[in-house]
């Protein structure tokens, strides 16, 4: 069975399944995933960018002229240029930075390695994200990929998912549970 079919059967899985297996006939996974890092890299960095791929003021024909033309700018690679111009033809532009985690997903699961899900209030330094991942792998006794997204709002902390597992040590929960405390 191909590794993109075992990704997701989510609409982004799919995306990043096709991708991944396209990538990996071309012997292109790293170079893919490093074009899918400046492209999240440029979205998080661009609201421009973000409200091209979230608005639904803008055609299918004009976002697929937009993300060609940021493509070539970019230097992406052509199977992600390719993967963009589908996901904006079908108007699932938005569904690229799951896509993009589900990539990832797939690469760390061809390399016999977990994914865990990192959120934070703030980038990690290199050194903090080499000892989470020291953590995560002693942990699970397996090797261990970090997927991070940072977002203020946990106010501080992190938030870890691996498979259905779940750890929330964020600031945001842990004074919403104070609240409830002192209500009860």
């Amino acid at each position: 069975m191909e590794q993109g079919s075992m990704i997701s059967n989510s609409l982004s899985g799919r995306y990043a399944g096709a991708l991944f297996d396209l990538a990996k006939e071309a012997k292109a996974v790293d170079a893919v995933g490093a074009s899918l890092d400046t492209l999240e890299t440029a979205t998080a960095e661009s609201s421009d960018l973000k409200a091209l791929m979230t608005s639904p003021l803008v055609s299918r024909a004009d976002a697929a002229r937009a993300v060609a033309a940021l493509a070539a700018a970019m230097g992406l690679h052509p199977l992600v240029a390719q993967t963009l111009g589908v996901l904006a033809r079908n108007g699932r532009l938005s569904q690229t930075p799951a896509m993009i985690r589900a990539f990832r997903a797939a690469v760390a699961a061809s390399k016999g390695e977990v994914t865990a899900e990192v959120t934070a209030a703030h980038a990690l330094s290199p050194k903090q994200t080499e000892a989470l991942k020291a953590k995560l792998t002693a942990r699970t006794g397996r090797d261990i990929a970090l997927d991070i997204r940072v977002v203020p709002e946990i106010l501080g902390g992190l938030i870890v998912k691996i498979g259905s597992e779940q750890i929330d040590s964020s600031l945001k929960t842990r004074l919403e549970k104070l609240g409830q405390a002192m209500k009860g």
